[in-house]
């Protein structure tokens, strides 16, 4: 009979594991010697302690599902039990319940870890349906059209929940984009009816820009045209690809007009300028008559230079004013010696200047006799108050006397 510490093999060739329960039969050894009998059955429990090696690192190491760990479990357990093998099936029996007992507490932590998984996508899809139920009350069309897929795909890319919730979260989530959608096609919808009737505005006010374009009444056909421009601008734009061509067609229709205009003002500008010359021509003519010494003469010849001025026509708007100040001044200086000439042989005129010269003369005699009587009587403050107001008589008779002087002395 040979005996290991973990079994024994008996005369028959019977060979026994040894357990806290006692002996076990784990087969029988005809074949050989008792210790090879031993060996072999002891080769099947290091059989055995691998298998539970690797499958404790598969567990600790990789994904394997808590169903498949325990279903090798489980298989191991069976060859355990059944007890054909030579060693400390009871060691492997513990190793095989911590393991049961890893696995379980693998499963509950992929448990949790799938529950936090599942409240974070049910948070993200919520926070996608708010973002998304916002957006569709947007106006910036193509910013949130195009936040609206990027939403989309953030969906795609998140973990489903439970059925219910899932597809209440995706249920809020297209509505909120088929809102956004459905406003947004009435509003372009509106846009091109708006700029169908604005294209028509134009076409109107093109129509009447060709009109114009012929027109020589140069001041209110510009008015006008300024008018429709800024008709235009308040219009607003035409759909994209007619507003390019209806501009094309009004700006030429202005600039036939502002083309023949420019043509034009060249031209009168050039008459203009000739006319300045004629004008400056007569001003230093009118001029010569200065200073008046023969009023007859220079108002004959002021007349016919008048004359002669009216025939010429318009100057440039920027010398109007010089040249005809300088006529000006001539014709005033003529008026002014006009009328010195009237004061100085107006009768009724010189009369009064005359009367009013002889008041002031008396007045003057009078006070200057007082004067003489007021200081021969030592009278000094009288005499000196007579001689204030006879300052002021004289200077009035000194200013009547020039005055006569003007009548011809």
């Amino acid at each position: 009979m040979s005996s290991e510490p973990w079994g024994r093999v008996d005369e028959t060739g019977t060979v026994y594991v040894r357990t806290a329960d006692g002996e076990k039969v784990v087969g029988s050894w005809q074949a050989g010697s008792p210790g090879e009998a031993l060996a072999y059955f002891e080769r099947k429990y290091e059989g055995l302690v691998v298998e539970i090696g690797l499958l404790e690192r598969r567990v600790k190491t990789t994904d394997l599902s808590a169903k498949d760990a325990m279903t090798a479990i489980g298989h191991l357990r069976e060859q355990v039990d059944e007890g054909h093998a030579v060693g400390d099936l009871a060691a492997l029996g513990r190793r095989l319940d911590e393991l049961v007992a890893a696995v379980e507490s693998r499963r509950e932590e992929r448990k949790a870890a799938r529950a936090r998984q599942s409240e974070e996508a049910r948070a993200a899809k919520e926070a996608l349906v708010a973002e998304a139920e916002e957006l569709s009350l947007s106006e910036q069309w193509r910013s949130a059209g195009e936040r609206l897929r990027a939403l989309v795909d953030t969906w795609k890319g998140l973990p489903r929940l439970d059925r219910k919730t899932d597809d209440e979260l995706w249920h809020r989530f297209s509505q909120a984009r088929s809102a956004f959608s459905k406003r947004r096609k009435s509003h372009f919808a509106a846009l091109d009816a708006q700029r169908e009737e604005t294209r028509r505005r134009k076409e109107k006010l093109i129509a009447e820009a060709e009109s114009l374009s012929d027109s020589r009444d140069w001041g209110p056909t510009a008015a006008r045209y300024r008018e429709l421009m800024r008709e235009w601008k308040a219009a607003g734009r035409a759909q994209r690809d007619a507003e390019e061509d209806l501009w094309t067609r009004f700006r030429a229709a202005q600039d036939v007009f502002f083309q023949a205009r420019s043509e034009a003002f060249v031209e009168r500008d050039a008459e203009q300028r000739d006319n300045l010359a004629r004008k400056e021509e007569l001003a230093a003519e009118a001029e010569k008559l200065l200073p008046v010494t023969d009023l007859r003469a220079a108002r004959s010849a002021l007349r016919s230079i008048n004359e002669r001025w009216e025939a010429i026509g318009h100057v440039p708007r920027e010398a109007r004013a010089g040249i005809e100040g300088r006529l000006h001044a001539v014709e005033r200086a003529v008026a002014e010696a006009e009328e010195a000439e009237w004061r100085r042989t107006n009768p009724e005129a010189r009369a009064r200047a005359e009367g009013l010269t002889g008041q002031l003369q008396d007045a003057v005699d009078r006070l200057r006799e007082q004067v003489e009587r007021a200081r021969a009587a030592g009278n000094a403050a009288k005499a000196q108050k007579l001689e204030q107001e006879l300052a002021g008589r004289q200077a009035l008779l000194d200013q009547a006397l020039k005055g006569l002087q003007e009548f011809g002395g």
